[in-house]
């Protein structure tokens, strides 16, 4: 196929993607990551402040002045970039610090970064299972676990979501056959906020000899009485045998992954596993301010309350408003709509009204599914929600979402 025809073939896809209203704009801010945010207008209007629903900023911690100052101090006294893998020249003195402390956070004996969690669900089964081993993932996985899923040659069962009855189904029928079972599953699935229901997955884990691994980059930090995830919520934090999560949401939303688990585990992590073999170290501003984090997260749960009290109070004004909202008790509240283009048309009406908040429809979620998803912040206020509410009525109406 030559040059041209390639293009053409790649024209087409793109035109179908925008006729079936499943075309994804980009928006552009123009300030720090906070509750607000500046943004422009591609009309050339000047940029005007929006209320941000749609942030992985949980904590309100991306812009926080402390975590910028520790940033700061890492690029003074670190340099900028590490220009190496960690077994060759890559691994700072703060590197291991951060390993240490978050694996004692997340009540693990050690845990290696990554330069995203994307990287750690790309390392962590191809380095751990063989063709010997079996796979028992839930159906709503995020995708970088489907993607790792993919990387290894272990048998692979899926069982519907959240659903006991049918992983004991298929770990009656096939754990025998294999080596090492691994329950594989989100903590809090990340387009319909809900929970995995941990303490009965370790329950059905302890009964068929199997490890439990769970992605918990949409909890880890807030979810829990002191933050620690979702099985700190479930109370089987000793329980659960492998963590993947991000530095990249709620613990200062700037980048890298993380496996915690066994030490064993993560040594033999970090003798095989291709992501962090041949992939920078993280940036020494973004380890110093992570630390900072922990720090932070370490003295108070006070964002982490004020984090609940806002999901609470969200939750219970868009249900008296008539919206569909999905199940669930965390800072995800996705608003259902179920059509791509009505998912596309609200989301623009509610950025012209000051909310930013983005419309979810496939491949991101299933086809007939589309929703707004909307996320919590510890930085946003009280009057921010009320706006917003309003903001959500006036377009609820408009489009005969709610009466």
């Amino acid at each position: 196929m030559s040059h041209n025809s390639a293009v053409a073939v790649y024209k087409s896809v793109l035109e179908s993607i925008c006729s079936d209203g499943l075309y994804k704009d980009e928006r552009v801010i123009t300030s720090p990551q906070s509750g607000k945010v500046m943004v422009s207008f591609p009309q050339g209007n000047e940029p005007k402040e929006i209320i941000n629903l749609c942030a992985n900023n949980y904590l309100g911690l991306s812009s926080h002045p402390e975590v910028i100052k520790a940033a700061h101090q890492g690029l003074d006294n670190r340099g900028f970039g590490m220009s190496s893998v960690r077994f060759i020249c890559g691994t700072q003195d703060i590197h291991r610090t951060l390993e240490t402390k978050i694996a004692d956070f997340l009540g693990m004996e050690d845990a290696i970064l990554f330069g995203s969690c994307f990287d750690a669900n790309g390392a962590l089964f191809e380095t751990l299972l063989t063709a010997e081993d079996a796979i028992f993932s839930d159906k709503l996985v995020h995708a970088s676990i489907i993607d790792g899923i993919r990387l290894c040659k272990a048998q692979r069962h899926i069982y519907e979501h959240a659903d006991m009855n049918d992983l004991e189904e298929k770990l009656r029928t096939h754990a025998s056959n294999a080596r090492i079972k691994l329950i594989m599953t989100d903590g809090v699935f990340s387009m319909d906020g809900d929970m995995a229901p941990l303490n009965k997955i370790v329950e059905l884990a302890e009964k068929y000899d199997a490890l439990v691994a769970v992605d918990d980059s949409h909890a880890t930090g807030f979810i829990g009485r002191t933050g620690r995830g979702v099985h700190e919520h479930y109370n089987v934090m000793k329980k659960v045998d492998i963590i993947t999560t991000t530095c990249g949401k709620a613990l200062g939303g700037a980048t890298g992954g993380v496996i915690a688990s066994k030490k064993e585990i993560i040594e033999l992590l970090k003798q095989r596993a291709r992501p962090y073999l041949f992939s920078n170290a993280l940036m020494p501003a973004v380890v110093n301010a992570t630390l900072k984090v922990l720090e932070i997260l370490s003295a108070s749960t006070e964002r982490r309350d004020r984090l609940e009290k806002h999901t609470k109070c969200w939750r219970k004004s868009l249900t008296e408003a008539g919206f569909d909202l999905k199940a669930g008790n965390t800072p995800i509240v996705p608003v259902m709509l179920y059509d791509a283009k009505l998912a596309q048309e609200v989301s623009r009406d509610l950025y012209a009204e000051g909310v930013f908040a983005v419309g979810f429809f496939y491949p991101v979620v299933p086809k007939g599914e589309a929703r707004i998803r909307t996320q919590l912040s510890a930085a946003l206020e009280q009057s921010d929600l009320d706006q917003a509410l309003d903001a959500f009525v006036k377009i609820g109406r408009k489009h005969k979402v709610i009466k």
